[in-house]
């Protein structure tokens, strides 16, 4: 049930954005690409999510000892769950991300005005990011998604 809730939480946040994207003055949003989440249990909930859903392993990165560090799932060509393992806290939602199209330019808009905008950085899956703290503390993460991103390797692999 959590997982079905997940989902739909991913795709209202998904359809609303695209929706206040298409009639506001942000530029460069492309749309939610991925909804990242803690798990207790990383490798129970990749098989839930490739096998009972059915959403194949897109990609995952190991830390320096092999083991995964954060797994993406693919729901469909540009949308993803981001799974990471938080071995003994319930399992949550940890933040949003956002794909936009150029990093600079949406980091300069959301700073003019007035955001809590972080610094941008470059990711060991190649992409380039930046975090808003939203005043509740929930984490925004844009994503640029260069051609070697894992990100945009997967999107471009999705038949």
């Amino acid at each position: 049930m959590r997982a079905c809730m997940l989902f739909v939480t991913g795709l209202l946040v998904g359809v609303g954005l695209h929706t206040v994207a298409a009639q506001s003055p942000n530029t460069g949003l492309v749309g939610v690409n991925h909804i990242g989440m803690n798990v207790p249990n990383l490798d129970e909930a990749v098989t839930y999510y490739t096998k009972t859903l059915g959403f194949p392993e897109a990609f995952r990165v190991n830390d320096d000892k092999g083991q995964a560090r954060l797994v993406y799932v693919q729901v469909s060509k540009n949308t993803f769950f981001e799974i990471q393992p938080g071995p003994g806290r319930p399992a949550a939602i940890n933040h949003v991300g956002i794909h936009v199209e150029n990093m600079a330019a949406a980091t300069a808009m959301f700073k003019q005005r007035g955001a809590n905008v972080g610094e941008i950085r470059t990711s060991d899956t190649k992409a380039i990011l930046n975090n808003i703290t939203d005043p509740n503390g929930i984490r925004i993460e844009l994503a640029e998604l260069p051609p070697a991103s894992m990100h945009r390797q997967a999107m471009d692999r999705w038949k």
